[in-house]
Order: C-alpha cells, then structure tokens, then sequence
C-alpha cells in the first residue's frame, strides 16, 4: 500500500514544476509582445515592419520545433528547459539594448526558439506526467493558469509602463523565476528512451482533429484578440468599451478550461472537439447581428473564446491519450508548431477579411476557420464508426 503513496507526490511535484514554469512564462511573454511593439513604435518603425518583426518568433517555432524531440531525449527535459529560461531572459534584455532594427531579427528568432522550448517541453512534461483518467483535469488547470499569465502580462505592464529599463528587467526576473520550480521538479521530468519513428505529417494523418484544434486555436484566437477592438470600435464602441469587450472574452479562457478538462475525462475528446467547434461556429455566426454594446454580445464572446480555447486543452488531452514516449514529444512539437502557424495565418486572414468586407468580414473569417474545422472532425467520427 505504501509504496504507491510517493508515486502520487512525485507526479504532484512533477506536475506543479512544469505548470508553473510555463505560467510564468505566459507572464513573461505576455509582457514582451505588447512592450516590444511599443518599444519598436516609439523608435518610428511602421507597423508593418513591427508586424514582420513579431512574425519572426512564429517562425522560429515553426522551424525549432521538429527538431526537439530529439533533443529531449539526449539532454533531458530539465536541461532543455533550464537553457531556454536563460535565453529567454537574456534576448529580452537584449532588446532594450540594440539599437539597429535590423539585429531585432535574429533576437527575435531567438527569444521564439526559447519560448518554443519551453512550451514543448512543458506540454510534453505535463502529458506524461499527468494520470490517464485525470489527464482532462490536470490540462484544464494547465491551461487556466497559462491564460491567467497571459492576462498577467499586459496587467503589469499598465502598473510599471512601457518606458525605461522597469519591464524589461521585471519580464527577464519571470524567466528567471520560472528556472526555480524546473531546477525542484527536474530530476521527476519525464524522459524519452529511443527515436520517434514518426515525422510531425504523419501525425496530422494519424490524429487530425487532435492536431488541427492547435492550428484552429491559434488562428481565430490569435484571429480574434488582435481584431475583437477593432471590430468593436468600426461598429461604433469607445476604446475603453472596445477594451473591455476583449477582457470579456479573455475571462472565457480563464473560467472554462478546467470544466472542459473534467468533461474530456469523461466522454469521448473527439467529440467534445466536435462540440467545441460548433459552438465557436455559432459564436462567430451570431456575432454581426448582436448589438455591438448588449449583454448578448458580451456573453456570446466569453463563451465563444473559452469555447474555442477549449480545441487546444482538448487536443492536448487527446494527444496525450493517444501517444506516450517519443511519440507524444513528436506530437507535443507538432501540436505547437501547428499552433505557431496558426498564429501567423490567422491575424492576416482576419486583418483581410475585414478589408474586403467592411467589419463583419471578422466574424466571417473567424466562421471559415471553424466550419473547416467541424467538417474534418466530423468526416473523421463518421469514418471511425
């Protein structure tokens, strides 16, 4: 009976070190994104360049990322997290400190490398070491408290200002904070014994509506908080309402991943990703006709962002119900870097959208993107029967 209990403490303390590593790199990226931008604003770069700039850390994710399951296996999951804590610290430091646009580049192709470490090697972490029949749960909390980073982010950021040298030493501190519980819960890290046998394609044949959600994830997500204001505003709201409206919808992400996380303990997750999908779609076809400042509004994007947060908490769920070993890092990587492409592909489409159709070319978008999504899934269920 004993030798069960230190099993269950040793997955605890696995579990909060890697957790709480990646929140408080929610923090700290959160914090970047905006304080770069502004950084980049005040020294006259167009908002086009400061659009490439940020682009930059997609791609660095998009390229790193198929390469770190292998990496895992032979330096370990502790180490790897270890060394993307201090770049990551050290390219925002750097930052505040180069004054050619042009080396902005590659710094940013760094600080994406490290943040795509981190995020892969957190996510694989937390799927390995999480319980099979407690795996929903533990990746709802997961994902709460990622989403209750990145609401930290532009938080601290609104106390401290975006001027001066204060964010920038505050943003590298949360890297450096988030080494504390990696170097305590290091030795417990999950680790991989041989190769992966499969590509990051394969997986997308093998378990699409798993793969796809992050892809879908970050295209509307990403999609719909760098345009909700906006669309706020063109339809007639102030900027503090248009503000507010885009909390609204960041609550969502925060107050419903662990319920989604429960119920993907109990029901089959590709049909739970199916009803996440329809109900974002709904979302996004309801939002033209609802007036800009009700209370309908306010709900239908809280629930509609939540809702389509859920795709990734799920999806993650699933791939860790699906893969272990090499497998699952393999599928953490593509999980990422699928969501890393949807990053880049959504805020164009959406931006697009709404150049050629007026401001409902938002929602429009935001629509395609999960009808596509719902179709696949649903030809995959029907498939399986």
């Amino acid at each position: 009976m004993h030798a069960h209990l230190p099993v269950a403490r040793l997955n605890i303390a696995s579990l909060a070190a890697a957790i709480a590593a990646i929140s408080v790199v929610g923090l700290g990226l959160a914090l970047s994104i905006p304080l770069l931008a502004f950084e980049l604003d005040a020294r006259g770069i167009s908002s086009t360049w400061i659009g490439l700039n940020t682009a930059v850390g997609g791609i660095a994710t998009i390229l790193c990322a198929p390469f770190l399951p292998d990496l895992v296996r032979r330096h370990g999951a502790g180490p790897m997290m270890m060394g993307a804590v201090a770049l990551g610290a050290a390219s925002l430091l750097a930052f505040k400190v180069t004054d050619a646009f042009i080396l902005w580049f590659p710094l940013r192709f760094l600080f994406g490398a490290s943040l795509c470490v981190l995020f892969v090697v957190s996510e694989f972490w937390i799927n390995a070491a999480a319980p099979a029949n407690r795996r929903g749960l533990v990746i709802g909390v997961y994902a709460t408290t990622l989403s209750l980073g990145f609401a930290g982010g532009p938080a601290i950021l609104s106390l401290v200002g975006t001027s001066g040298w204060a964010p920038y030493v505050i943003g590298a501190a949360f890297f450096f904070l988030a080494s504390i519980p990696v170097m305590i819960g290091a030795s417990q890290a999950p680790v991989i014994e041989k190769e992966s046998s499969r590509g990051v394609l394969s997986l997308l044949r093998i378990a699409p509506a798993a793969t796809l959600a992050a892809f879908v994830f970050g295209a509307v997500e990403t999609g719909l908080v760098n345009f909700l204001p906006l669309y706020g505003l063109r339809r007639g709201l102030g900027e503090n309402e248009a503000a507010l409206l885009l909390t609204i919808a960041e609550l969502g992400n925060v107050g419903l991943q662990i319920p989604l996380g429960l119920i993907s303990d109990r029901m089959d997750r590709r049909k739970l990703l199916l009803a996440c999908g329809l109900v974002g779609l709904a979302g996004a076809v309801l939002i033209p006709f609802l007036a800009i400042d009700g209370l309908a509004m306010m709900a239908t994007v809280f629930v509609m962002t939540g809702i389509v947060a859920g795709l990734y908490t799920v999806g993650l769920t699933l791939l860790g119900a699906r893969f272990d070993g090499a497998a699952l890092a393999t599928a953490n990587a593509a999980f990422v870097m699928l969501y890393s492409i949807g990053l880049i592909v959504g805020p164009i489409s959406v931006g697009t959208g709404m150049g050629l159709m007026g401001p409902h070319g938002f929602a429009v978008m935001l629509a395609a993107f999960l009808l596509v999504y719902v179709l696949v899934v649903a030809v995959q269920l029907i498939r399986d029967r």
